[in-house]
């Protein structure tokens, strides 16, 4: 069986190349590996306000699921990240019920908001961590960003090394986005 690793939300912020999404960044638990997901402004704004602690006057969606489950007598133990294909993570959600284990296929998003709130542990396979990761130093200093720096693709298939280059900055910067953008289109040219 293959390992897997957990992860924790590190950030949501966002998206500076689509109007209207979020990157959610989760991180290895005592690691150093970064996974920048694309997510929607609802799933964001759940998962950012649970996080901050913040209660809204009305339950939110994620906050819905969460009470019908507490009322059925079920929880939500884990969410697994299983897949990934073109840049869209594919998860599952894992329920318990006395001793019977349910398994549901979700976003990630969604799953992901229902785990910070029941308080589980989100994980995902080594293969997919891997593959999709960033890596980022701990202590890594920021350089100053020049007001006009160009961080778009270069999709030269010779470029290799440009694109690595790239994606190196795009860290620096913290525009994770940017970075999952490099490290698919990496992937593709090998």
């Amino acid at each position: 069986m293959e390992r897997k690793v957990e992860l924790q939300v590190i950030n949501i912020t966002n998206s500076q190349a689509q109007v209207g999404a979020y990157a959610m960044l989760l991180g290895e638990v005592n690691g150093q590996r970064k996974l920048p997901i694309i997510i929607g402004p609802a799933e964001a704004q759940s998962t950012a306000l649970c996080l901050k602690g913040i209660q809204t006057p009305r339950p939110l969606t994620h906050e819905l699921f969460n009470t019908c489950l507490n009322i059925l007598g079920a929880t939500l133990y884990r969410v697994l990240i299983y897949k990934v294909n073109e840049g869209v993570f594919y998860s599952y959600i894992y329920l318990r019920k006395e001793d019977t284990v349910i398994r549901i296929d979700a976003r990630t998003s969604d799953a992901v908001a229902l785990a910070v709130r029941a308080d589980a542990p989100i994980y995902i396979y080594e293969s997919i961590l891997d593959k999709e990761c960033l890596h980022i130093q701990e202590g890594e200093e920021k350089e100053p960003v020049p007001e006009e720096a160009d961080l778009s693709i270069d999709r030269e298939p010779t470029n290799l090394s440009i694109l690595q280059e790239q994606l190196n900055e795009a860290i620096k910067q913290e525009n994770y986005e940017l970075a999952a953008q490099l490290r698919d289109e990496i992937q593709r040219q090998k």
